[in-house]
Order: structure tokens, then C-alpha cells, then sequence
């Protein structure tokens, strides 16, 4: 809770919000505070094989059994709940991976990774992570399993590695978990729910995982007190090993965790169809009732299972709260220490332990009991690994002597003497006996008759009760059935919710790609055939409807069976074969009937497997660029003839650009001044022009640089040896297709040479 406290307080000094009660009034206002607030309270902390060391168990004693137990055709199942951003959940996929390949066989495995935070499923969905996982994954197992993006910055995850895993959005709390699994990772999650939730979840994991099923715990966790449903398979690592609960019993149904299915229904199903119980059993549990002493049935914790006979001599139920009572903590006075001793002697000793003549206190009086405890390792409800314990309580005090037999009372008592009849005749008397006999004789018969009547009614009774007892045990089967039936179809429903959840993430993914690949093809312009191995066109781009008449009907048909308008050229089909089969690239400049030209590329089409799956036919429009390279042959031919008139031209012809960089210099100039081309070439114009005359070229220069025309005029100029020579000069502006100067060229012709040094 002061984890949460903190983030709300975060959040409200971010808002500037004091009070609490104002936050939440700003909570109920803003939605999106709701998000960012979600955002925050969730811990995101992961990172891939985290604590190495247990990720080494993990491969070396768990993984390997996962394989080896299953047949051809099974599916190894490994749920992750919890999962983040992803990284715990492909390190066990890079673990799965490389026990196949040890294997040398390769098996159907399905990795469920579930987290309730949406950002993080997106993160690992896609697989990229940050280059500094390199310090927590080794150099071979990035070369493997994962692939590094062209600047460094990312790896992300191979399609491999992918593939096996189903990434979905799920509460683990509230939603059905799945089923069948032999590998639960739930590392690190437990830490941050309370003690309730705790004794929630790890059942849930009990029931979600097959026989022998494995839970992988994070190294600040445990299963807390439910050592009856997990047994310790490395206490370092935390991993444990499921079992059958203390009971022995099958695996409990997901009501038992659900709350859409409170367990009194099922107790009250089980009692409105009770059970036909045998009559073996009836007389077996009457022996028992009567000869049998009193006893008890626990687990090794002490837990009380089932009670027989009187028991309330010896053990007394705890005030407070009603769970699974200890009989330990349910033993009277002078009991509890001995039965706490021999319990932990016959758990030790697997042997059965006596205790005699133990004072037990019960109703202020004091009792000698003999105390015997004896394991059961055999039979339905016990097992090797979960052994129950059956206590015999008998009372050690000396039998009471036996009662002598008593006569037996007659029934009546009826033996007076008669007294002496009247006198009455003899033939009366005959006849009234006649008349008694007649008369019992009736009413024998008719009781007779309703006894038969009694008994007919009674076996009919019998009959119906055998008939309802079976309809009630087949609608009870039935009823299991359903809801066995019920939560399989709950777990099912849970599997195609997340894999319908993967796979419309991955149609949007591949529906956002199609988008922006048609865009990006229809947004450059270039005309694109993708064919395959046999020619068949697979898509092409609008623009290469103009050079090769195709409409959408056409794909699936061969590439041959269309005529290209292209000029001059019939080899399409048979460079594309070329690139099919040798892997040679094939670059054109082709031009179509319309006089436009394009450069057209034919590429091998690769696979993310690296496979040759046909060829790519891309044509980029090169008109302007052929009009251009015309152009440009035509003015460079241009300018070789002008080269050779300024070469074999008598005046000094010179280039300079506007900082005065000399950029051309024609033999004339070298004859006339002296500098050969490659020394004018390093030299500034200025170092030509004597100091008092530079003002005014550079005034010429402005001039020309307002697009005005300046006649030729008579100048000075320095010749290498330092002389002046008189010259007249025109000046040209050079511009370029903006119409700006960059340059000036001048046509220098020799007037005389100033033998003095001046000019004339």
C-alpha cells in the first residue's frame, strides 16, 4: 500500500493537487488521468533470464522432462502470466527452442504470455528491444534469436522465436486461467498481492497445470502453506512440482476459485442427488458405529480429515474463525504434547507409534486413554507423497464387571383361575365357540389380505425408490459431467478470446503494412511487377500499368503473356529467368512507344527466410534525367568547340570567380603575362592589378553584377616579371539559370608595354 500511496502522490504533485479528496474530484472529471494513474501503479520490472542461475535449473532439470514425457503429436502447453513487457517469456521460448534442437525432433508448443497492462502486450508483441540487453543475453544467443537493426539501436526478436508464443490481455485474478499446462512462469507477480489474492492464485495454478506440472516462481516468493498441492523441486530456484491435493482426489473444478461459481452449489447439488449406498456398506459402517473405537484421519500437518465415533472425550474445537482444524490444536489437556510427539515419531519412522495410559482432562475429570497412531501410504486416499495418519483413541480404564442375566418377564401375566361357569348347556356353548372361531376366522383373513396388500405396497415403494435413486445418481453423473464440461469450455473459450486477440493484433499490424507499402509505392512513382518463380505476376503498382498493359484480373497470369511498350527491347522475360536462376541483377535504360524513358531494375524477391520466391521488375522514370544528359552532350560538345576558339584565340582569356580566384587561364594569357596556367590557377586577379587601379575593377565588378554592359576600356595590368602592361580589356558577366553572376570572364589585348613602368 505505500507503493500505491506514493504514486498518487506523485501524481498529484504533478497536478498540484494538496488535498486527496481533490484529486479523486479531478479523477472522476478526467479520463485520461485514469489511464496515467493505471499507467503508473503498474510495475513493469523484467528483463530477459532474469537470475540466471534459476533459468539454469529451469533448462538443465525441468525442460528437458517437458519433452521427453510427451508423445508424437502432443502439444507442450507453458502459461506466463504476468509476463510484462515480454522478456521472461521468450527467454523460456529461447530455452524451448534449444531443447528441441537438442533433440533433434521438433515438437507443437504453445506459450501463453498474459499481462493486464495493454502498453506492455504491444511492446512484446512486437519483439524490439533496446541494444543493452546485450548484457543480459550472451553473444551466441543473439546471433541465433534475434536479428540487429541496420543502425544498432534495437535487436529484434526472429520469427522463430515468435511464433511460439500468444500474447493477451488478461487478469489473472478475475479471468479463467488456462488448462493442460506443464509449465507455469508466474515470476515476480506474487510479491505485490496481498495475502488473500495469494491464497486465491496458487490453487488456481494447481488446477491449471497437468499431473507432475512445474511452477516457476520468482526468488522472493513461495507457495506459502499449500505444501499438500506443491512439493519442492529446487527451493533455490523456486520451482515446485504440482501433486494431488490431501485428499487424493481429483483436481477441484474452477468454481472452487471463481466467483461466478460459489462451491455451497456444489455441496448442495451433491445432496439433493444423494448416492444409493450398498447394504455391505450400511452393515460395515453399523459394526463400525458400535465395536469399532473412537478415531481420527489427518494429513501430515495435522489437519483433520474425518473424524469417527466419539471423539469428544479427547479432542475440542478451537473458538474463532472455522477453517481446516489441526487436531493438534484440538487435543484436551494431557494430550496435546504426546499426539504432537508421536505424530512427528511415525511421520519419521513411517511405523506405527502407541502412547498408554495418557491422564486426559474432560468435564473437570481426568480419563486414562491409550493413544495409537498408524500411517497409511496405500490405497485410494493416500500416496506415497501425501500419506495420512489414522488415530485410535481407547478408553484405558479397567471394563466394568458383567451384569448377570436376568430372567426373562413373561409377556402377560394372565394365569388366574377361572371361575366355575353357570350353568349353562353344553350346546350353547358349542355354538358361541363356533360363532368366535367364525368370526376370528374372518378377521384373520382379512388382516392376511392386508398384509399382502401392506407387503405388495411396500415392494412397489422399494421398486419406485431404486428407480429414483437411479435417475438421481445418472442426473448427478450428468450434472458433474456438464460442469466438467463447463469449465473445459471456460478454458477453451479463454485460449480462442487470446489467440483471436493475437491474431487481430497481427492482422492490424499487416493491415497497417499494406497501407503503407501501397502508399509508399504510389507516393514514389516507380512502377513495380512482382512476379514468382514461374513468372506469374503476384502485384504490381498503378504506374507500371502504363508501361506494360495490365489490369487487376491479370495477377496469376504469366508475365510472357503481355506486351510491354517498350522500344527496341524483347528480352524481359528471359532477364527476368536469368535473375531467377543465377541471381545475376539485371539493370536497362529502356524508352516506351510515348518517348519516355526509364531505368529498369529486375531484383531476386527474398523471403524473411532467406528464399528465392521470385523477382522484383522496377522501373524508375529517367526522362528528365535522359533529357538532361542530351543536353549536357550537346553543350559539352558545345564547349569543346568553344574551348578550342579560347585555346587557339590571340587575346588573354581569363575566368575569375566574384572572390577574384582565378578559374581560367588560355595559353594567350601565359604568352602575354608570363604565369603558366597551373601558376595563375593558385593566384588571385588582384595580384595582377596595380594598387591604385584595384578600386576601379572592383567597381567594374559591382557594375556587371547589376546585369549592366560595360563597353571595353583601356587598363593596366602586371606582368610576372613586375612590369605594366597597357592593355585594353572587355568584361563579361557569367550567370547562371537564376540569372546570378558567379563569375567574370575578360578578353585582355596588348597595347604597349610601359618601358618606365608606367603606363602611356
Amino acid at each position: 500500500m505505500s507503493s500505491i500511496h506514493r504514486r498518487i502522490l506523485r501524481r498529484m504533485s504533478l497536478h498540484q493537487i494538496e488535498a486527496l479528496d481533490g484529486y479523486v474530484q479531478y479523477l472522476q472529471k478526467t479520463a485520461q488521468e485514469i489511464e496515467a494513474l493505471f499507467a503508473d501503479l503498474l510495475i513493469g520490472v523484467t528483463s530477459f533470464f532474469r537470475d540466471p542461475e534459476a533459468f539454469k535449473v529451469l533448462a538443465g532439470r525441468i525442460i528437458p522432462p517437458l519433452f521427453a514425457n510427451k508423445p508424437d503429436g502432443e502439444v507442450v502447453r507453458v502459461w506466463a502470466p504476468g509476463c510484462s513487457t515480454g522478456e521472461e517469456a521468450y527467454s523460456i521460448a529461447i530455452l524451448l527452442l534449444e531443447q528441441m534442437e537438442a533433440n533433434e525432433r521438433r515438437y507443437a508448443v504453445q506459450l501463453f504470455a498474459t499481462d493486464i497492462d495493454a502498453r506492455a502486450m504491444a511492446t512484446a508483441r512486437a519483439g524490439r528491444y533496446p541494444a543493452s540487453i546485450a548484457s543480459d543475453v550472451s553473444p551466441e544467443r543473439l546471433a541465433r534469436f534475434f536479428t540487429r537493426e541496420p543502425d544498432g539501436s534495437a535487436y529484434v526478436i526472429n520469427k522463430s522465436v515468435r511464433d511460439l508464443l500468444i500474447f493477451s490481455e488478461q487478469d489473472v485474478c478475475q479471468d479463467p486461467p488456462f488448462s493442460r499446462l506443464d509449465l507455469i512462469s508466474c515470476r515476480n507477480l506474487l510479491i505485490y498481492f496481498g495475502q488473500e489474492l495469494q491464497q486465491k492464485v496458487i490453487p488456481l495454478f494447481h488446477y491449471a497445470l497437468n499431473p507432475d506440472g512445474v511452477l516457476f516462481l520468482g526468488t522472493s516468493e513461495s507457495i506459502g502453506n499449500f505444501t499438500d498441492l506443491f512439493a519442492v523441486v529446487d527451493s533455490k530456484a523456486k520451482l515446485y512440482q504440482r501433486k494431488e491435493g490431501f485428499t487424493g482426489a481429483a483436481r477441484p473444478g474452477l468454481g472452487w476459485f471463481l466467483p461466478s461459481r460459489p462451491a455451497r452449489y456444489r455441496s448442495a447439488a451433491r445432496a439433493a442427488f444423494p448416492m444409493k449406498v450398498p447394504l455391505r456398506e450400511v452393515t460395515e459402517q453399523a459394526i463400525l458405529q458400535h465395536v469399532a473405537p473412537a478415531c481420527a484421519l489427518v494429513n501430515a500437518q495435522g489437519d483433520l480429515l474425518y473424524l469417527h465415533g466419539r471423539c469428544g472425550a479427547y479432542l475440542e474445537p478451537q473458538p474463532g474463525e472455522s477453517g481446516v482444524n489441526n487436531v493438534i490444536k484440538m487435543a484436551r489437556q494431557g494430550l496435546q504434547h504426546e499426539l504432537s510427539k508421536g505424530l512427528h515419531q511415525a511421520i519419521c519412522s513411517k511405523a506405527a507409534v502407541r502412547a498408554t495410559g495418557l491422564q486426559v482432562k474432560s468435564n473437570g475429570d481426568f480419563t486414562r486413554v491409550n493413544l495409537s497412531i498408524h500411517p497409511l501410504t496405500t490405497g485410494p486416499a493416500a500416496t506415497a507423497q501425501a500419506p495420512l495418519y489414522l488415530l485410535l483413541f481407547v478408553d484405558a480404564a479397567a471394563a466394568d464387571p458383567e451384569v448377570p442375566p436376568q430372567a426373562a418377564l413373561p409377556i402377560g401375566a394372565g394365569a388366574g383361575r377361572a371361575e366355575a361357569a353357570g350353568e349353562h348347556s353344553e350346546a350353547d356353548s358349542d355354538a358361541r365357540i363356533a360363532a368366535i372361531e367364525e368370526e376370528l376366522r374372518a378377521k384373520d383373513e382379512y388382516l392376511q389380505s392386508m398384509q399382502e396388500e401392506l407387503e405388495t405396497a411396500n415392494e412397489e415403494l422399494r421398486s419406485s425408490n431404486e428407480e429414483m435413486q437411479s435417475v438421481n445418481e445418472e442426473l448427478q453423473s450428468t450434472n458433474e459431467e456438464l460442469e466438467t464440461s463447463k469449465e473445459e469450455l471456460q478454458s477453451l473459450n479463454e485460449e480462442l478470446a487470446t489467440v483471436n486477440s493475437e491474431l487481430q493484433a497481427k492482422v492490424g499490424d499487416l493491415s497497417q503494412a499494406n497501407n503503407d507499402m501501397n502508399n509508399l509505392l504510389a507516393g514514389t512513382g516507380i512502377g513495380t511487377i512482382f512476379v514468382d518463380a514461374q513468372l506469374r505476376i503476384l502485384r504490381f503498382t498503378p504506374a507500371a500499368s502504363s508501361i506494360i498493359n495490365l489490369i487487376p484480373n491479370d495477377i496469376g497470369r504469366p508475365v510472357a503473356h503481355f506486351a510491354a511498350k517498350l522500344v527496341g527491347y524483347d528480352r524481359l522475360v528471359s532477364d527476368v529467368q536469368t535473375v531467377i536462376d543465377t541471381l545475376t541483377l539485371q539493370d536497362a535504360k529502356v524508352q516506351t512507344v510515348d518517348g519516355l524513358w526509364y531505368l529498369m531494375r529486375i531484383r531476386p524477391y527474398r523471403t524473411l527466410d532467406n528464399v528465392i520466391g521470385g523477382a522484383v521488375i522496377t522501373f524508375v522514370d529517367i526522362t528528365e534525367m535522359k533529357r538532361l544528359e542530351d543536353s549536357l552532350t550537346q553543350a559539352n560538345a558545345q564547349l569543346r568547340r568553344l574551348a578550342v576558339v579560347v585555346h587557339d584565340a590571340s587575346d588573354a582569356i581569363t575566368v575569375q570567380d566574384l572572390e577574384g580566384h582565378i578559374l581560367s587561364w588560355n595559353p594567350a594569357a601565359v604568352k602575354m603575362y608570363g604565369w603558366s596556367e597551373a601558376e595563375a590557377l593558385q593566384m588571385n586577379v588582384r595580384d595582377r592589378i596595380p594598387p591604385e587601379l584595384r578600386e576601379e575593377a572592383l567597381t567594374r565588378i559591382r557594375r556587371l553584377s547589376r546585369a549592366e554592359v560595360l563597353e571595353p576600356h583601356r587598363t593596366q595590368r602586371l606582368t610576372r616579371d613586375g612590369a605594366l602592361l597597357d592593355v585594353w580589356m572587355t568584361a563579361t558577366a557569367l550567370v547562371d539559370e537564376t540569372g546570378r553572376m558567379y563569375a567574370v570572364a575578360t578578353s585582355e589585348r596588348a597595347n604597349k608595354v610601359a618601358v618606365d613602368g608606367s603606363a602611356g
